[in-house]
């Protein structure tokens, strides 16, 4: 048990009513889980306010609120009063002191951008934990500690649980943990309460602006500097038009990767690797590093992905043998995720759920000279029915077969959403076909798949389900795939 002085050790805090010495049983942000003797942090959020159940919390004789509104409160009562200037960015440095600074205790890599952070995260803990340590990993995809692997709800989880989890890798042994750090993670101070050993820019495109994001293209690009202040070592994008913007006003020190000879460490002599089944990049790193790199994975976004990984993993002495064999072994569920099916055509999984990968992820193929780039997809239900026509328009332009699918209906009729991918395709020469059931697209494109061949099952990447009408149903591609060649080995 700790006392409430001792939480708020490091922020800048009035005392409203009471006394910071008295002892604090735990720390909630949620009102429904306000029990006497805890400390009750009032956050304003954009449907409900913390400062609403401050009044409960004193009935419920919560030991400290700690509020940055002006409210009433009856006088009465023992409950401690904090007033600081921002709720949000005070939890967490109240996490970090609750749970004993973990991070102090790791070594912390965070990753910003609009593209490459869950591979580059992936890549950093593949070669690292080649080089015999142990590390934490927290992203879009998942939170892995230890041997265990927890779904995630943000990019970014709100500070009290991003402590919680560094405090508990801590316990499993973990010497680093690498962590995908989203615009809305740095605005909504997720990450404070702690400096990151190292801070990493991948790249920056027009992105999560609207409702609930960000306001403008400006806004997104300050946020995504925030890390630059709150880390000691920057490694940056140089190649990248907007990385002086966002490295503005920084704090740390700076290194900068690309291919531009202006950069610290560089690509150069890119060449595509094309084989039976395989496709990838081979490079040789210049600058800060001196080596020949092959990656499994295609194009020049693969290589910018290894450059980001080769330059972090250098602060950690990594031997080069350890680099070269992690990047070309690692694999990363649902981004770019190569799946043998045969020997003459390649078939891959990725994530690309919108106009602007799919046509990064078309084009980066497209350099590869298959026989047929096919492309399998569908979109989402509820959601803008101008990426339904934006994807049937790239994917008609750039692929030479389509097969229009299902991805996640939800409330919305599959063939209703189909028809509005067609829209857009129409817009275009493409030749396609639709097939509803999804296992069946896939069927179509294995059996359909001709020497030379590479096929893109895109927009479900890492997901494992399929929501329908409110439920999610079990359905994983790996899955649908092995199904699929077991049943044609079988004649079925």
């Amino acid at each position: 048990m700790k006392t409430c002085k001792a939480l708020l050790e490091n922020l800048t805090y009035t005392i409203v009513k009471g006394s910071v010495e008295v002892p604090i049983a735990e720390v909630v942000y949620d009102s429904r889980k306000i029990t006497k003797g805890c400390m009750f942090i009032c956050i304003p959020g954009a449907h409900f306010d913390g400062h609403d159940f401050a009044l409960e919390a004193m009935q419920k004789e919560a030991a400290a609120i700690v509020i940055c509104e002006d409210i009433e409160l009856p006088e009465e009562g023992n409950t401690t009063i904090i007033r600081v200037e921002n709720t949000r960015y005070a939890m967490a440095f109240i996490a970090a002191a609750w749970f004993d600074h973990p991070a102090e205790k790791l070594k912390t890599i965070g990753i910003t951008g609009t593209k490459g952070k869950t591979t580059t995260t992936y890549l950093v803990k593949s070669i690292l934990e080649h080089a015999g340590m142990k590390v934490g990993l927290v992203g879009t995809i998942e939170t892995i500690i230890g041997d265990r692997h927890l779904p995630a709800k943000n990019t970014t989880p709100e500070s009290w649980l991003l402590q919680e989890d560094f405090y508990q890798m801590v316990e499993e042994g973990c010497d680093a943990v690498v962590m995908e750090v989203s615009s809305q993670g740095l605005m909504l101070h997720r990450t404070q309460g702690f400096i990151f050993d190292l801070g990493i820019f991948t790249n920056l495109e027009p992105d999560h602006i609207g409702p609930d994001e960000h306001d403008s293209f400006e806004d997104y690009m300050h946020c995504k500097g925030l890390l630059f202040k709150q880390c000691k070592i920057g490694i940056v994008n140089g190649d990248d038009k907007h990385y002086q913007d966002v490295v503005k006003d920084h704090t740390c020190a700076l290194e900068t990767f690309g291919f531009g000879d202006h950069n610290d460490l560089r690509a150069e002599n890119m060449h595509l690797i094309s084989e039976k089944g395989h496709i990838g990049v081979a490079f040789h790193a210049a600058g800060l590093l001196d080596m020949e790199v092959e990656v499994a994975t295609p194009g020049k976004f693969s290589v910018y992905n290894a450059l980001t990984a080769m330059a972090i993993c250098r602060h950690f002495m990594v031997h080069e043998p350890d680099i070269k064999e992690a990047l070309l072994q690692a694999k990363v569920k649902g981004r770019i995720e190569l799946v043998k099916v045969s020997d003459e055509f390649t078939l891959m999984i990725d994530y690309a759920h919108n106009a602007m990968a799919l046509e990064s992820l078309l084009s980066t193929l497209k350099e590869y000279k298959p026989n047929r780039l096919v492309s399998v997809f569908g979109c989402g239900g509820n959601r803008s029915k101008l990426r339904r026509y934006e994807m049937g328009e790239v994917s008609g332009k750039l692929a030479d077969f389509t097969i229009i699918t299902s991805d996640n209906p939800r409330f919305e009729e599959p063939e209703e959403i189909m028809a509005d991918i067609v829209i857009g395709m129409q817009k275009t020469d493409g030749k396609y076909i639709t097939i509803c059931d999804r296992k069946e697209a896939i069927r179509y494109a294995i059996e359909h798949g001709q020497p030379g061949d590479i096929v893109v099952l895109a927009g479900k990447g890492h997901e494992d389900y399929q929501e329908i009408k409110g439920v999610k149903y079990p359905m994983d591609e790996r899955v649908l795939i092995q199904e699929v060649l077991e049943e044609i080995k079988n004649g079925q």
